[in-house]
């Protein structure tokens, strides 16, 4: 099933529901209206028909970097919308939307395949799915950081009003990142724990340490630290926003790095 036509007319979807939330979400106060809800719904639902289409291979699974990279993006602004019905998160729709209208388009641009092996093993198509799950958390708890902080600076200029008007409170935002990042961090857990039965199950040997494994191992140190802090010590603020971007970079390097050496570097 050939879809190519379907991706600049997702990548504009997500273009338009970016640049909405950008002029009545940054730039005024005006509260939302109810349609707006599902506004973002049209470029989720064909976002996912491409996923479906690109990813799915009678030999495997097609998660090469262009594929792995929108899957991310797209559970990100799936969940984010779908917390968007409980808090006033339509602010971060703006920015992730507007990832979300390159990210679709990176298949076309980086269209090595790189089919897994395998996938008919159970156990290895729940650690992928797990695998993305936290990836997909992690990046938005980078982002929700990167967000609190701009709030931060904002909260001592009365002149720029618009984004923080439209955002929660700071301490629910600050206990909405713990919460990501608790749920991501369990995730990450079981991605390590499934990633090394699976590597038993396969190849009858441990999993093996190389910079890709490191890299996870020490993103999963720094979020244990940084949720062991929050409980011991009360981190918060920018502590906690730095910690979280450190985490999230170790976790790009040990996922997108390793794979962009791989694939456009190698041509494996």
């Amino acid at each position: 099933m050939n879809l190519d036509l379907l991706y600049p007319l997702v990548s504009l979807l997500y273009a338009l529901v970016g640049w909405h939330f950008w002029r009545t979400r940054w730039h005024t106060t005006q509260p939302g209206a109810v349609w707006e809800k599902i506004l973002p719904l049209p470029a989720l639902a064909l976002h996912f028909l491409l996923l479906i289409d690109t990813v799915s291979n009678p030999a495997g699974l097609n998660l090469g970097v262009g594929n792995a990279l929108s899957a991310i993006i797209w559970l990100a602004v799936l969940i984010y919308w779908l917390g968007s019905f409980r808090y006033r998160l339509e602010v971060l729709l703006a920015p992730l939307s507007g990832l979300a209208a390159v990210a679709v388009l990176i298949p076309l641009v980086l269209p090595i395949t790189h089919v897994l092996g395998n996938t008919e093993l159970l156990a290895f198509r729940v650690h992928l799915i797990i695998a993305l799950l936290a990836y997909s958390l992690f990046t938005i708890a980078a982002l929700h950081a990167a967000l609190m902080a701009m709030v931060e600076k904002r909260l001592h200029n009365v002149n720029q009003p618009g984004v923080v008007a439209n955002l929660p409170p700071l301490l629910t935002l600050e206990s909405l990142l713990f919460r990501i990042i608790g749920v991501g961090f369990v995730l990450l857990t079981l991605t390590l724990a499934s990633g090394m039965l699976f590597s038993e199950e396969l190849f009858h040997e441990p999993m093996q340490f190389n910079h890709k494994t490191i890299f996870a191992i020490l993103s999963w140190v720094v979020f244990a630290a940084l949720l062991s802090g929050r409980r011991l010590w009360g981190w918060r603020g920018r502590i906690a926003i730095r910690w979280t971007l450190a985490g999230f970079v170790m976790l790009v390097l040990a996922y997108i790095g390793s794979k962009f050496v791989l694939e456009i570097l190698l041509h494996r």
